[in-house]
């Protein structure tokens, strides 16, 4: 069993929580007429997101993959046109969730904490914006 997280491309997705789960579990039956390695199938925020995420969570496979299959941060990613669903070890959680989170905010994405009840679902722009203190007017 391995911690899930996913990105997305948030033009694709709805907004709606319960809109969003069913369009989340129809992503999840890849059924796209490609391979789930091929990271040219993807938005191009979700292609960077990709390569930087790998500098921290190698590849488990596909063109990307990393070689040292016994490094605990060897993620398994499947790679959708609007999606990209990693799989963690459990060993690397409290590293690979707020990567994957922050770096999805930077290459504006979405992300979905997938593994947790009534998970987490980010769209760009959500909670990131700084408000000013009430007393600064100008």
């Amino acid at each position: 069993m391995s911690y899930d997280l996913m990105v997305f491309e948030p033009t694709a997705a709805p907004k709606e929580r319960k809109e969003f789960m069913a369009w989340y579990a129809h992503q999840t039956k890849w059924t796209e007429d490609h391979g789930y390695q091929n990271p040219t199938v993807s938005s191009p925020g979700l292609q960077a997101w990709l390569q930087e995420m790998i500098e921290h969570f190698p590849a488990m496979n596909g063109p990307l993959a990393n070689e040292d299959s016994d490094d605990s941060r060897v993620t398994d990613y499947s790679i959708g046109q609007n999606v990209i669903y990693s799989a963690f070890s459990w060993s690397v959680v409290e590293e690979a969730y707020p990567k994957v989170r922050e770096l999805a905010i930077k290459h504006s994405v979405g992300f979905f904490d997938v593994s947790a009840d009534n998970g987490e679902i980010v769209f760009p722009g959500d909670g990131t914006k700084k408000k000013k203190p009430w007393w600064k007017f100008w």
